[in-house]
């Protein structure tokens, strides 16, 4: 069968099954009550999209750097890593949060919750992708790193033109799933006030008691922040594909 009449099969068998589910339930809707309040949802996802965004780059900037420690010669640089990744690997991200956000945020008196919100998903999301990274380096055999010490590479050049093109294609799916999990981890950020699309979706919840006319689109505005970062990741596996 053709790819695409394939996926419209596919697809329509997944519309049918909830169609038929809430069939049942019997359900009255409500589009026209939640729709007064669309506003609140553009507000919300275009802050998820802000924040998620910064921690994304934050939470990598980090990874990348936890996963050199992880590696480094001086015990206690590693010793650090190791405890900061199980630490944060170990304990859930709400708990976290409110330990950043009432304790050690107002030890060093930030008092932006956006702020503190970006740097817990930061914090969190960075232990993960570390062990992504520090993974797809060790995947690299000695003998190549051997090699690059023999013709004289340094090891900054090592990682440049040996490690890391050959890691990357093995973090790439792994890491697509971190940040998929990141942008739906920020929804937490609602326990702490911030006003992003989880929190939003909540306060037009309680506005109408329409949960399901509420969440629906919830769950659409994350698929579309999810999906692209799949789709890029596969096509990226293609670009960096060769034989070995």
């Amino acid at each position: 069968m053709h790819r695409g009449a394939s996926l419209l099969l596919a697809l329509a068998c997944i519309a049918g099954v909830f169609t038929f589910a809430f069939s049942t339930v019997g359900y009255h809707w409500n589009w026209k009550g939640v729709w007064v309040y669309r506003v609140l949802f553009v507000r919300g996802w275009l802050v998820t999209v802000l924040l998620s965004a910064i921690s994304l780059v934050m939470s990598c900037v980090i990874g990348a750097i936890l996963a050199l420690l992880r590696r480094a010669r001086f015990l206690p640089l590693r010793y650090f890593a190791r405890i900061y990744v199980e630490t944060i690997r170990g304990t859930p991200l709400l708990v976290q949060l409110i330990i950043f956000f009432y304790v050690v945020a107002t030890a060093f008196d930030i008092e932006n919750r956006y702020v503190v919100g970006v740097l817990v998903l930061s914090v969190f999301s960075g232990a993960y992708i570390s062990e992504v990274i520090r993974a797809g380096i060790e995947s690299v055999g000695k003998s190549q790193l051997d090699s690059a010490r023999a013709i004289g590479l340094t090891t900054a050049q090592t990682y440049r033109y040996v490690i890391f093109p050959q890691a990357i294609r093995q973090i790439l799916p792994p890491l697509a799933g971190q940040f998929a999990s990141l942008i739906k981890d920020s929804s937490l950020l609602s326990i702490v006030g911030i006003s992003e699309f989880t929190l939003n979706t909540q306060n037009v919840n309680s506005y109408t008691s329409s949960p399901f006319e509420s969440y629906i689109p919830l769950a659409i505005g994350y698929l579309v922040l999810t999906l692209p970062i799949s789709l890029w990741t596969q096509s990226l596996e293609q670009r960096t594909r060769f034989e070995t």
